[in-house]
């Protein structure tokens, strides 16, 4: 899922979302959307699809990761979190019910239940104390969403986020409370945020050999296209991150050789394709010496297209992927090309 965090995924246009990328659904954060432009303006608009005129589904993740983020400048409580806007200071306090309100009034099709994410390196007294208030909001998200409607006459999903850092016998605990629930699809949230690698992968494996296999598992903020690769072969069907475009700004690019720094020397006579594999169309388009002057010259195209890049990269791949799944090589093509999305190229 492309991340549209206010709204909007940073440099690209509709249009290239959907002919282009071929994205299905987008994902976007109730923490930003509450804070601006407001769910009064949303809700005026006809709901976030009529607000910024994307068709498709759309996800919108419930701030709980943003709220961490905020460490110096929140407090959290049984009764919900408080914290201070970082756009102008001011006071809010979200509780598990208010998140389910305001993603319903924001319209979102999947909606992510309340959770607090601690660190990857949290001690396990402090991950365990966690879970427990992420269990209790869950069983209050579950209730309001129960009692409410959506408001814009469509059906919305809520999806739980199974937490408990590295430890395996709270993510065992978190990932079987998950599962008890019953809802439309469930979520792997807490990782790639600061663990080690292998160890997220050993967390996936825990969690998937509990939550239900007919269901949608979602793996919250990962990662690389290797990353993505190995939640695949562990199970995972979804997926975002901000990485395709947050690279995409900074000059790096993901291609089927390995990572390119379009900002290096080295590409400044360099008229090949963005990616000679690609088949997205500023591939067929745009060369690396044309875009290495576009960053050397500071023109804001240059991101755009590394962006429009990037996530289309990103959907190849997870086609390609479901294509060997299908035909029953996927483990085989993973271990093919895993070694060269890695390489600095």
């Amino acid at each position: 899922m492309p991340v549209g965090t206010l709204a909007s995924v940073k440099g690209v246009h509709l249009h290239e979302l959907t002919d282009d990328i071929k994205a299905q659904i987008i994902l976007g954060n109730t923490y930003h959307l509450y804070l601006r432009p407001g769910t009064d303006v949303i809700e005026a608009a006809g709901g976030l699809h009529k607000f910024n005129g994307f068709n498709r589904p759309m996800l919108t993740d419930s701030g709980g990761f943003q709220v961490f983020s905020l460490a110096g400048i929140r407090k959290l409580r049984e009764e919900g979190a408080e914290f201070r806007s970082h756009i102008d200071g001011s006071k809010h306090f979200f509780t598990p019910e208010r998140v389910m309100d305001i993603e319903r009034s924001i319209g979102a099709d999947i909606m992510m239940a309340f959770d607090e994410c601690p660190s990857g390196t949290a001690d396990y007294e402090y991950a365990k104390k966690s879970l427990k208030l992420t269990e209790n909001w869950l069983d209050r998200c579950i209730k309001r969403y129960q009692e409410t409607d959506p408001k814009y006459g469509y059906y919305q999903a809520l999806f739980p986020i199974v937490q408990g850092c590295t430890y395996r016998d709270l993510r065992i605990q978190a990932a079987e409370n998950v599962a008890s629930k019953d809802m439309d699809g469930n979520a792997i949230g807490g990782l790639a945020v600061g663990e080690p690698t292998d160890v997220m992968y050993e967390m996936i494996e825990v969690v998937n050999d509990i939550l239900p296999k007919d269901k949608p598992r979602y793996l919250m903020g990962v990662g690389t296209p290797a990353n993505i690769l190995e939640g695949i072969e562990r199970g995972v069907d979804m997926f975002d991150c901000v990485m395709p475009t947050r690279n995409g700004r900074n000059a790096m690019i993901f291609t089927w050789q390995g990572t390119v720094n379009l900002r290096n020397k080295k590409w400044e006579m360099d008229f090949t394709p963005l990616d000679p594999e690609g088949t997205s169309y500023v591939d067929q388009t745009y060369t690396r010496a044309y875009v290495h002057h576009l960053f050397k010259a500071q023109e804001l195209l240059a991101m755009q297209i590394a962006s429009i890049h990037n996530l289309a990269f990103y959907l190849e791949l997870i086609t390609k992927a479901r294509e060997h799944i299908i035909s029953g090589d996927f483990t085989m093509w993973k271990s093919k090309v895993v070694g060269e999305l890695s390489r600095r190229v």
